[in-house]
């Protein structure tokens, strides 16, 4: 199964997005009920890659990678949804998405009246852009933003309102950055959105904090990872990723695991997923 693996090659930040975003798709594929996200967007977002891509979970979809990749993928998409779904619910808002990629909810989820604004690479931004226009579908309402200077003045200066309370996901990126740099994001953050504001991001646990399905996942993935030149730079239990939030003035909401973060009947199925003991979920809120 090397070949397996190595399909999972991040070699570029754009690369990172398209293998989420099959993970995505192919759980409609793939796995069986119950559904844990209906990304229905997620294999036109794919393009002309989404064939080379989806064989992958087609031929192999039992194997621990393929079917652990997907769970982390669906599950965390999942949780943040829902708690955006509240967060628009109580009044206007805004909704930023931190290293989008191909994610799809800005197109896919009813935010009426709610501005969004992605931030990733110009070249993931670009790809995105060129497979939404051949899928038919609008990108009117979405603001990109280009990532590389400064987040605060690249968000002001595209239109961002930084009085309007924000909902923030970022998700599949943390694992790629330093400590430093994951909390200069959270200071950055503070220091730009409104009182109220919340943030949902996941964060691979550190080794003693994983059960040995995780650690597996996380040995082979992360040394893949690395040899494209994309390792994992950091790990966060949950108590540490408290830790450095409150610092900046945000109060945890909550911190599920993979199994705890969707309805407890979500696991009662019959095909490959599983909830590994790798990853956690932290939903946070900017206090006044």
């Amino acid at each position: 199964m090397s070949e397996l693996v190595a399909s999972l090659r991040l070699v570029q930040t754009s690369e990172t997005a398209f293998l989420a975003t099959a993970a995505r798709a192919a759980h409609r594929i793939v796995d069986g009920a119950p559904r844990i996200l209906d990304d229905h967007l997620a294999a036109p977002l794919l393009g002309s890659r989404a064939e080379e891509l989806l064989a992958y979970h087609r031929q192999h979809g039992d194997h621990p990678i393929l079917a652990g990749a997907r769970a982390q993928t669906v599950v965390r998409s999942a949780f943040a949804e829902t708690a955006l779904a509240a967060f628009v619910h109580r009044g206007p808002s805004q909704y930023l998405l931190l290293g989008a990629g191909l994610d799809s909810s800005a197109y896919r989820l009813d935010l009426t009246g709610v501005p969004v604004f992605e931030v990733d690479q110009p070249a993931t931004q670009a790809a995105k852009r060129a497979a939404l226009a051949a899928a038919g579908i609008s990108a009117a309402d979405v603001t990109f933003v280009p990532a590389g200077g400064p987040l605060p003045a690249a968000l002001v200066g595209a239109g961002f309102d930084v009085a309007r309370p924000t909902f923030v996901t970022w998700l599949g990126v943390v694992m790629y950055l330093s400590p430093a740099e994951v909390e200069q994001t959270v200071a950055e953050l503070a220091s730009t959105l409104a009182p109220g504001s919340e943030l949902v991001f996941d964060h691979m646990l550190p080794a003693d904090l994983r059960d040995a399905e995780g650690n597996n996942y996380a040995a082979q993935v992360s040394a893949v990872a690395a040899a494209g030149g994309e390792p994992w730079r950091s790990t966060w239990s949950p108590a540490s990723a408290a830790a450095m939030l409150t610092r900046h003035g945000w109060q945890v909401l909550a911190q599920p695991d993979t199994r705890t973060a969707v309805p407890a009947a979500m696991w009662t199925r019959s095909d490959a997923l599983r909830p590994l003991g790798l990853a956690s979920l932290t939903h946070a809120r900017l206090e006044n």
